[in-house]
């Protein structure tokens, strides 16, 4: 099934429900606060403080963790014409968690630069990741996206199994806090958080804004791409390792958060079509609104608990991976 409506009345939507996004779902939460308490008397200092100190950043940071997730993707599904591919594909994920579930199982407590040590040791194991299936690929004195796949999914095996194990050896409370982790969490004090991932997220859009003409080639194929002129190895390597820190950085803030990445751009692929010159900025920002209703219905639909936005999503993205498998057409959307 394919359904393709008008690109500006499409983003004209997006912009819309963007700005919706930011100024509303800060108000959203557990008690419901309006801007009008704000400018009067009717809130105390603490109101405010969740307000501006937690709300708002949390809105942000959802929207950019969304955002890079939705790119990621995007990118790999066009890279490797695999429409199941996503942001953890290539093991991002399971090294970040690896590294987090060491970090608390070893139950050393460290921070850098206002950095949490949990955030940088999952953003260590991310980028060994990164660096190991580079490593496996040029093993093979080649950068093809066979290889690369093929290296990201045992790697990611091995790392899933060496968490389990980590578990294994971890007590109750250790053992909670690695699970806690895993299902994913946007839990932020303050505009830090925000100010650390704004820069990477626009460093991997502009990249990928540059290689939307690559890319397009190189989803009609290898051959097709080179054909047309493209330096299939250049693009290859320019998203990969642009790509993956995006997505190690998202991954490290927030955990691994699935099934995102899959959705926005199969979605956003459905109604504009597949030219990434359209589609990038596309799902970007479909990405980063989805993610953050997401996360403001899970810390709101059981208030005063929170699901784990990872679980939401995980729930949400379930049926959808269903039927894009069964789909006839999932293959040529490309």
């Amino acid at each position: 099934m394919s359904v393709t409506v008008s690109r500006a009345g499409f983003f004209a939507v997006l912009t819309v429900l963007f700005m919706a996004t930011l100024i509303v779902l800060p108000f959203l939460g557990a008690s419901t606060i309006t801007p009008w308490d704000l400018l009067t008397s009717a809130t105390d200092a603490i109101e405010r403080e969740i307000v501006f100190s937690i709300r708002i950043p949390r809105v942000l940071v959802a929207m950019l963790c969304g955002a890079g997730l939705g790119l990621g993707g995007m990118s790999f599904q066009s890279m490797f014409r695999n429409p199941l591919a996503t942001p953890f594909t290539l093991g991002v994920a399971s090294g970040a968690s690896l590294g987090a579930a060491l970090y608390i199982q070893i139950g050393v407590v460290f921070a850098f630069a206002g950095i949490s040590g949990v955030t940088l040791a999952a953003f260590a194991g991310a980028l060994t990741s990164i660096a190991v299936v580079y490593g496996l690929t040029r093993l093979r004195q080649e950068l093809s996206g066979n290889t690369m796949l093929l290296a990201g999914v045992a790697l990611s095996f091995f790392f899933s199994s060496a968490i389990f194990f980590t578990q294994y050896l971890s007590d109750f409370t250790q053992s909670f806090r690695i699970m806690r982790w895993l299902m994913g969490g946007l839990e932020v004090h303050g505009f830090g958080t925000v100010l650390e991932l704004f820069p990477i997220i626009l460093g991997g859009l502009l990249v990928v804004l540059y290689l939307t003409h690559d890319l397009n080639a190189l989803a009609t194929g290898e051959e097709e791409a080179i054909g047309r002129g493209v330096n299939v190895a250049r693009t290859r390597n320019l998203l990969f390792f642009s790509v993956s820190f995006m997505v190690a950085a998202v991954t490290a803030t927030c955990g691994p958060i699935g099934f995102i990445g899959m959705m926005s751009p199969h979605i956003c692929r459905l109604l504009i079509g597949a030219n990434h010159r359209y589609l990038t900025p596309a799902t970007a920002l479909f990405g980063a609104i989805f993610l953050a209703w997401c996360d403001t219905l899970a810390r709101t639909l059981i208030a005063p608990a929170e699901i784990p936005v990872g679980i939401f999503t995980a729930l949400l993205g379930g049926p959808f991976f269903l039927w894009l498998l069964l789909s006839k057409n999932a293959g040529h959307r490309f």
